[in-house]
């Protein structure tokens, strides 16, 4: 039997060690089935909420706990790590020659910089329970990219509670974190979950500008600026054109809301999230003339690469019809004739808003 005071301390040592890497809060879930948490993502998939994001479905199995994904785990190290802003997520809105991408994608792609942490943290782990006599210690790390529910587990484990928008809320951090989760088959004892603290406050679902939340805590994707700007594939439906305004990559608006933002400190820590220059208030004179090179040069090391260029210039077309700024028109034209039909087709719709009397 493992020494309750060995485990203890390694656990003291693990949350002081994750602070030293970088990540601004660490607790730990338990690895087994909730059946509220799993009932909750059944429906919400049921009712089709997802969208396109097929993955979510086929890989149910997985997601409904971590034992599901690894039968061996016994805890979840739930962390996160603060992007908080400095600059304010809305001062763009409206502007006519500027484009807005959210807060998250203005840095280093934080698939790789968590990543990369966690497995510095997971080595550490594994090292440090040999040292103390604790043998045969399974890890593994995760970033978004597997079929691993961060938000829920981070509840679980006391980094905060997801809160009316569905992202998780932090008392000290605000809506600013990025998750990260590493499986174990230590038995750590898990931390008390996050109480919620949203009480009346409704100021996310009222800033949503798509109506995106058909009820609090509850989120249909297939109207979110997120999900339709980055994971949506073909022409967005023209209702929420008018709607996405100036945003090309995602929308910071229910998250920048937030009353507990006040707590949440500038990310400095983390100097790898600090905005690039060219991101915090792009041209979209400038995004409009990109091509496929031009594309992955300027987006080289961010998140927005993966999305390719077709799909980032089709959202910057839809920008470009709500801007009313004329002096976008030759490059509007210009991209009528695109040889990818979806950025012909809003290259058409821009124009159209534009000046809609010059187009038959």
């Amino acid at each position: 039997m493992v020494n309750g005071a060995v485990m203890e301390a390694l656990q003291r040592d693990l949350a002081a060690e994750a602070a030293r890497l970088g990540f601004a809060a660490c607790g730990i879930a338990p690895a087994a089935e909730d059946p509220v948490r799993a009932d909750r993502l059944e429906r919400w998939l049921g009712d089709g909420a997802h969208g396109e994001m097929g993955w979510m479905a086929d890989r149910l199995h997985h997601r409904r706990s971590p034992q599901g994904l690894w039968p061996e785990a016994r805890s979840v190290i739930a962390l996160g790590m603060s992007y908080a802003p400095a600059a304010d997520p809305l001062a763009l809105a409206g502007s006519a020659d500027r484009a807005r991408i959210s807060v998250y994608a203005q840095g280093a792609d934080y698939h790789d910089v968590v990543k990369k942490a966690l497995k510095a943290l997971a080595r550490w782990l594994v090292a440090e329970a040999q040292k103390r006599g604790l043998e045969d210690v399974g890890v593994k790390v995760f970033v978004d990219t597997a079929p691993v529910m961060e938000k829920p587990l981070g509840q679980a484990a006391g980094l905060g509670w997801q809160g009316k928008h569905t992202n998780l809320v932090s008392r000290d951090h605000g809506s600013w974190l990025f998750l990260g989760a590493i499986y174990t088959t230590l038995a750590f004892r898990p931390d008390a979950p996050a109480e919620d603290l949203c009480g009346s406050c409704d100021a996310c679902q009222r800033a949503c500008p798509t109506d995106a939340f058909p009820a609090p805590y509850r989120l249909d994707a297939r109207r979110c600026i997120s999900y339709l700007t980055i994971e949506h594939k073909g022409p967005v439906p023209e209702e929420f054109r008018a709607a996405l305004g100036n945003r090309i990559y995602g929308c910071d608006d229910c998250l920048a809301v937030c009353p507990w933002n006040k707590f949440a400190q500038e990310a400095q820590a983390m100097r790898q999230f600090l905005p690039r220059a060219e991101l915090t208030a792009p041209r979209l004179a400038e995004l409009l003339a990109l091509d496929d090179a031009g594309f992955r040069r300027l987006f080289s090391g961010s998140p927005i690469k993966r999305i390719g260029r077709n799909r980032f210039v089709r959202n910057c077309l839809y920008a470009a019809g709500n801007s009313g700024n004329l002096a976008l028109l030759p490059l509007v034209e210009t991209l009528r004739a695109d040889v990818d039909p979806v950025v012909a087709e809003a290259a058409q719709w821009a124009l159209a808003r534009l000046t809609p009397a010059a187009v038959p």
